[in-house]
């Protein structure tokens, strides 16, 4: 039974002590994609906020947007469209891991593993092979992409593509500060200037 959006109800419900826990089936957006992307940044799953708004890292302590008001001046002050207008036309393409899975709350670690279907990324870079690198937004989409992604990406889209594994820039992330977060996804500037 779907209840708006990208949520649908699972026949799954757990009793838990005092309350009744419903396990989640969540979809992930469809990617954000110039005529030529340079970079594909992935996520692994839009977190509870993101899926709500149905807009790419909505939850206003996610430092996402932040970084990339210094990285290519699509920062907050911006309407969410004007964002993605500008991550376009920068060269930077947005998509998570994942397509679909159950997962309780927004964290990573509460994502089921049993549950975890991929995206087409395969299809989508042979589509778009100005895609020199893909950025992973922290560990759990790095570590699922390696799982479910990269053994089945053809030999020659593995070779031309560069992976840069990046710190998370949710708010549950809190033990890298900014500054240091800031330092390391200014990475993806090398594939922006190329």
């Amino acid at each position: 039974m779907s209840i708006g959006g990208p949520f649908f109800i699972d026949d799954n419900v757990h009793n838990e002590g005092c309350y009744n826990r419903i396990q989640m089936r969540i979809q992930s957006f469809p990617p954000i994609l110039g005529s030529e992307p340079k970079i594909l940044v992935l996520g692994s799953m839009p977190g509870r906020r993101s899926l709500e708004m149905h807009q790419y890292y909505a939850h206003p302590r996610n430092l996402f947007w932040p970084i990339m008001g210094i990285i290519c001046n699509a920062g907050p002050g911006l309407a969410y469209l004007e964002r993605l207008a500008v991550l376009q036309k920068t060269g930077i393409a947005l998509w998570d891991v994942l397509q679909a899975c159950e997962r309780d709350g927004s964290l990573d670690g509460n994502i089921q593993t049993e549950s975890e279907v991929a995206n087409n990324l395969p299809d989508l870079l042979d589509t778009y092979p100005s895609i020199q690198a893909i950025g992973f937004n922290g560990g759990k989409a790095w570590m699922t992409f390696r799982r479910l992604v990269q053994p089945i990406l053809k030999a020659k889209v593995r070779e031309n593509l560069e992976f840069i594994p990046l710190p998370s820039t949710s708010p549950a992330n809190a033990g890298i500060s900014f500054d240091k977060k800031l330092n390391r996804w200014q990475m993806i500037l090398h594939y922006l200037k190329a």
